[in-house]
């Protein structure tokens, strides 16, 4: 498969040159952290679907990553092939990604919440070779799903199941052998080891094409982010991580996978989100570190029994993916120790503005941070010159941590011949470099973190046969930032009503997550003397207090 990277020589001299790109890979790191101390907890998964507890020193995390990228190898996966992992935050999605690195596959992460529609494309898109998948989660099976679509992805050789009881089970198919003890092993991985310069993740991010896109990173746009982000937060070998972002989001995957390797620290995974054990993980972990979207802080802050909790341990929580309300970050600082930290970033290049860890709270919840070491940030106006500090515009960023092009298209990279990459977000620039985002230009919503594709979504809305015209737009949230609101226009004598429209998308395979909880059905959209639709004006009517 060609997969349209986009890596000029050029970039690669610079980065060397200015000593950001250190050309490395996560196995190197993994190495290390054997060496100091191959006894030391790695990773411990809360697995609410089987109600247990797993711990993996980083001893097991190398002997199991090996022996699964020996048996990768026997199914005929290739340097370069795409492995998907629609995997919860389980200690499997971390193996499987060092064992992908050990032969060269990319791994693509995949949120175990998609569905018919969003896999289809995303499999079919990718060439995926392998998915790996629960083989139950949430109360969903996965195996019929995934059944059902295989005459639609001809590339999809396998499919395995974690805790399946079948002979696609992912422990009787990669776990059952010690092939890392055979004669020669260690030299057939090594034959295969990636260069840092080679892509190892495909991450789709919504667009506003009507697909996603599928970003595409390398070790050392990846690694030399968080080399810099470890630096910035002073972060070590003695920190334990709270992971409960989904690892399948940019989040879990460079902070709750990678960043903890490069240190030798132990991460917590938790796999669904429920505040009273995110309080408890902390406290007998001692955890010092987590990150997540706004939510997840919201209801840790406003929990009502979180005072019986010993929560003294943490030092940061890094908040990112949508604006913290300022009454948040006030009460997180009246009445708990750790440091709240607001933060600005995308897929196409982890999160690379960030407040610092002295900043004042004044400054955490008016501003998104200011670029670290290896970024750099711009805002233009109309005529495409620098605006004036204070002056909203388009915000522009380039560094180590940008991506290497979206699979298959290089035709949207979005980035001109200085290295300038369009966020699509609106922002503006304080006197002391730190930015704040205003709007976006491209047309999504971001609910508790999570980007809804618009333009997907409207499209299923549009093909439902009583809907005449669809818009989807924000409606302002206090703690989720933005729950989405579909303004519909019918056809004569027809009918919708909410749970019609809820009814239609769970038909159609639509993730629940991208579902409005909102259904506004009007007489007419409002529209531009050409014909557009003004979202700004239902925008608008959304923020009112009857729609909110």
């Amino acid at each position: 498969m060609e997969l349209g990277a986009i890596l000029p020589q050029s970039r690669i001299d610079a980065m060397r040159d200015a000593g950001l790109w250190l050309d490395r890979t996560l196995l190197d790191y993994l190495d290390d952290a054997v060496s100091r101390n191959a006894s030391a907890p790695a990773i411990t998964t809360y697995n609410g679907e089987r109600d247990d507890i797993t711990t993996l020193s980083y001893a097991d995390l190398d002997r199991l990553s090996r022996r699964i990228a020996l048996k990768l190898l026997d199914l005929g996966i290739a340097p370069g092939d795409v492995v998907s992992l629609q995997l919860p935050n389980w200690w499997q999605f971390a193996a499987m990604h060092l064992a992908c690195l050990r032969i060269g596959a990319i791994t693509n992460p995949l949120m175990p919440i998609f569905r018919e529609r969003e896999l289809t494309y995303m499999l079919g898109f990718a060439e995926s070779k392998l998915l790996i998948a629960p083989a139950r989660f949430r109360g969903f099976d996965y195996r019929p799903m995934v059944d059902s679509l295989k005459p639609e992805l001809p590339a999809l050789r396998h499919a395995l199941y974690v805790d399946g009881d079948g002979s696609d089970s992912f422990e009787a198919v990669l776990l059952a052998e010690p092939l890392e003890d055979a004669a020669g092993a260690a030299d057939r991985l090594n034959r295969h080891r990636p260069d840092a310069n080679d892509v190892i993740e495909l991450i789709y991010t919504s667009g506003t094409t009507g697909q996603p896109k599928g970003v595409m990173h390398t070790s050392n746009t990846t690694l030399s982010h968080l080399n810099l982000w470890i630096q910035h937060h002073s972060l070590s070998a003695d920190d334990v991580f709270l992971m409960a972002s989904p690892l399948a989001h940019q989040t879990g995957f460079l902070y709750g996978i990678l960043q903890p390797v490069m240190l030798g620290s132990e991460v917590i995974l938790q796999d669904r989100w429920h505040p009273p054990l995110a309080a408890e993980i902390i406290q007998r972990h001692r955890c010092t570190f987590t990150m997540g979207a706004t939510p997840f802080l919201n209801d840790i802050v406003y929990m009502p029994n979180v005072g019986n909790f010993d929560l003294s341990s943490l030092r940061t929580f890094v908040s990112a993916g949508a604006p913290i309300p300022p009454a948040l970050v006030q009460d997180a600082t009246a009445n708990f120790s750790f440091k709240v930290l607001s933060g600005w970033g995308m897929s196409e290049c982890a999160c690379p503005c960030i407040c610092d860890p002295k900043d004042p709270g004044e400054r955490v919840w008016t501003s998104d941070g200011a670029p670290l070491r290896g970024s750099e940030v711009i805002v233009l106006n109309e005529d495409g010159e620098e605006a004036p500090r204070g002056e909203e515009g388009d915000l522009k960023i380039r560094g180590s941590s940008m991506f290497v092009g979206y699979l298959k298209r290089p035709d949207l990279h979005g980035t001109n011949a200085d290295d300038w990459f369009d966020t699509g977000d609106r922002a503006y620039m304080t006197d002391d470099g730190y930015i704040r985002i205003s709007g976006r230009s491209k047309d999504i919503i971001i609910r508790g973190g999570e980007n809804i594709p618009v333009v997907e979504l409207e499209d299923v809305l549009f093909r439902h046969p009583s809907v005449q015209d669809v818009a989807v737009v924000g409606a302002p949230d206090p703690r989720l930032g933005e729950r989405g609101c579909a303004y519909v226009t019918l056809k004569p004598g027809t009918s919708l009503t909410f749970a019609d429209m809820l009814a239609y998308l769970d038909e159609k395979g639509t993730a629940k997550q991208y579902w409005p909880e909102v259904l506004e059905v009007i007489d007419e959209m409002p529209r531009t003397p050409s014909g557009k639709i003004q979202k700004f004006k239902l925008r608008e009517m959304a923020s009112s207090p009857s729609t909110a």
